[in-house]
């Protein structure tokens, strides 16, 4: 039934979570972040990773742009943690971004999922990261050869859920929605954005997340799970 698999990359496959908390651990112990008041690298990161998963949010209902999230995501985490010295997280995005796209870690089983089907369906990602960023973690995590597209927003001149990038993603691998999965943990921007093209679609959501009424085409927990459906 199908013949073409689009995957998201962040959340989906790389596994965002993990590599971001070893990363911001080590900005706390090399700029030594105890001394600007922070309580310890737990809070570090799980502050960062609840003020960094809102700003994608907004950045992905277009409520704010890319280099908001740059300039202002670290002063947002002091700032959720009662602290307000600039000269704390001055530097710091620069630092986070040279540590985090080189971390290898992937989402549980999902290399093994990448094995099974590799070979047995043309692969892309389609990724509101971007080009430089996005290549640094695949590579860094041996996932590029799965893979004939990488589809960004850079590429594609538009971000998901936006039409406009599946129809692209669709021209340049020359795939057909009717033969082609979309499989996304982000159920507005893989799931609506692949659902409004034509596409079927796999929420990956091991969190079991509340959907909006557009329901996906298939629903999920674990990457064992996706065998079933492609068997």
């Amino acid at each position: 039934m199908y013949k073409t698999l689009f995957f998201d990359l962040d959340h989906t496959l790389w596994d965002f979570d993990r590599n971001s908390a070893e990363s911001i651990s080590e900005l706390y112990e090399t700029h030594r972040l105890s001394e600007a008041g922070v309580p310890s690298a737990e809070v570090f990161s799980r502050t960062f990773i609840r003020v960094n998963r809102q700003l994608w949010a907004d950045f992905d209902q277009n409520r704010i742009t890319h280099n908001h999230i740059r300039d202002r995501r670290f002063a947002m985490v002091f700032e959720a943690m009662g602290l307000t010295d600039a000269t704390a997280y001055a530097g710091l995005n620069d630092a986070y971004l040279s540590l985090l796209p080189r971390k290898p870690h992937l989402m549980e089983s999902a290399r093994e999922m990448l094995d099974y089907l590799h070979g047995r369906y043309a692969m892309h990602i389609i990724t509101n990261g971007f080009d430089d960023i996005q290549a640094v973690k695949m590579a860094s995590a041996d996932i590029t050869h799965y893979f004939e597209h990488v589809v960004t927003i850079e590429t594609a001149g538009a971000k998901k859920p936006d039409p406009r990038m599946f129809r692209y993603a669709m021209a340049l691998s020359g795939a057909r929605p009717e033969t082609s999965l979309m499989i996304g943990d982000n159920y507005e921007a893989d799931i609506r954005g692949a659902l409004s093209v034509g596409m079927d679609t796999v929420f990956y959501n091991p969190l079991g997340e509340r959907m909006g009424v557009e329901k996906p085409t298939y629903e999920i927990r674990h990457w064992n799970e996706l065998k079933t459906i492609l068997s």
